[in-house]
Parts: structure tokens; C-alpha cells; sequence
């Protein structure tokens, strides 16, 4: 499987099959390039413009923006209901985090999550192998709640993502205060798509910062 980085929530995933997930596409006025790609699934975890750009995606694909289970082109999916901020909704409304069963591995996008996840929520995502986490504060978790949640999955890598870049002017803090909290191996990857299988996950840091376009 691997996975590349569009830059902002936004990730192709592709499995050894072929088949490609597109994550959390996003519109014109975010900074980075458009993620003008073909996809079989996309997903998006909320309905705000930098994440549900879906148009811009090419292909016949299925999208899914709800939870539930669901089961596409090989791919087992969880959606999970979760929220956009620390009030149940009240402020940003609600998300969700989606996991991805590919070549036997289990991938979590947490979408624009914005608290401490539940017991029940944490049982519902369940084992992690690889976590697509937000970093960045102001909208999302900070860099603090990032790494309790780091902590509540327990995934063996991660991958930040909705940070402070030269790329984009959100009101977000950059990546390196959640490094600094993760007290574990640390990675800048230094290429924008990694190659992942079982015995990779051993080898790869803790965290790994991917770049983009």
C-alpha cells in the first residue's frame, strides 16, 4: 500500500490492487496545489471547503461521507461519528473518521477531529496501524490533544497533517510542536508518498512528516 501526501487532510491511498482512495479533497482557495487525481473511493469527513472539493476528482468513483460500514472494491470502511470541536458540534458541527482496511493493514483519517476521543469511539476505530492526524489547533485538535489522541489509538506510525506550511495562510501552528510532544522516533520522510507493508511498520519511525507538491 501506499500513500501519498496532496497536502492539508487530503491523501490518495493506493492499494497493491490498484484500487485508489482519495481523502478530504479540497478547493482552490486552501494553497496547495489542486489534488486533480483519479479515485475508485473518496471520502470526506465534513462538509466544509477544504475538505469535500469531491468535483474535482476524476473517475467514476463511490464517495462516502457518513458513518457506518462499508465495503468497496476490496476495501473494508468504518465511518465513525465524531465531532469538529470540543462542544459536541456546537461550534464547527460534526466529523468523521474513517478507517481503511488495505493489504491487511488499518488506516485512520480523523478528518477535522476537534476533542479527546470517547471509549466508545476509541473502541469503534479499534486497532490502528497507520493515523492521518490534524495538528494544528484553532480548528482541529492542538498539538497537546494530538498526541493524547496519538496515545488513546496507540497507531505504530503517524502521519500529521492539517498544519501550518508555507503553502497555505490558515491560523494553524506548523508541525513541529507536535513533534516536539511526541517524546518517540521522529522521521522527516523527505518525499511526498511512502510504500508501506507489515514488516515496513517495524522499520519506519513513529511519525513520520511527509512533504507535498
Amino acid at each position: 500500500m501506499k500513500i501519498k501526501w496532496l497536502g492539508h487532510s487530503c491523501f490518495l491511498i493506493t492499494a497493491s490492487s490498484g484500487v485508489r482512495i482519495l481523502t478530504d479533497p479540497f478547493d482552490e482557495s486552501v494553497g496547495y496545489r489542486l489534488p486533480s487525481v483519479e479515485a475508485d473511493i473518496v471520502t470526506t469527513s465534513h462538509d466544509h471547503f477544504d475538505h469535500n472539493h469531491v468535483k474535482v476528482v476524476k473517475g467514476d468513483f463511490k464517495h462516502i461521507d457518513s458513518p457506518g460500514e462499508y465495503s468497496e472494491r476490496g476495501v473494508g470502511i468504518r465511518g465513525v461519528a465524531s465531532y469538529h470541536d470540543a462542544n459536541e458540534g456546537s461550534e464547527r458541527g460534526n466529523n468523521v473518521i474513517f478507517t481503511f482496511k488495505v493489504d491487511g493493514l488499518k488506516v485512520c483519517h480523523a478528518g477535522d477531529l476537534g476533542h479527546l476521543l470517547k471509549d466508545e469511539q476509541v473502541k469503534a476505530v479499534g486497532n490502528v496501524d497507520i493515523l492521518l492526524l490534524p495538528v494544528g489547533g484553532t480548528y482541529t485538535l492542538d498539538y497537546k490533544e494530538a498526541a493524547q489522541v496519538t496515545s488513546q489509538l496507540g497507531p505504530k506510525t503517524v502521519i500529521p497533517m492539517h498544519y501550518k506550511t508555507p503553502a497555505i495562510d490558515f491560523t494553524i501552528d506548523g508541525v513541529d510542536k507536535y513533534l516536539e510532544a511526541m517524546d518517540e522516533d521522529k522521521d522527516s520522510y523527505g518525499a511526498q508518498e511512502v510504500e508501506f507493508t507489515a514488516d515496513s511498520l517495524e522499520k519506519l519511525g513513529r511519525v513520520l512528516v511527509l512533504d507535498y507538491e
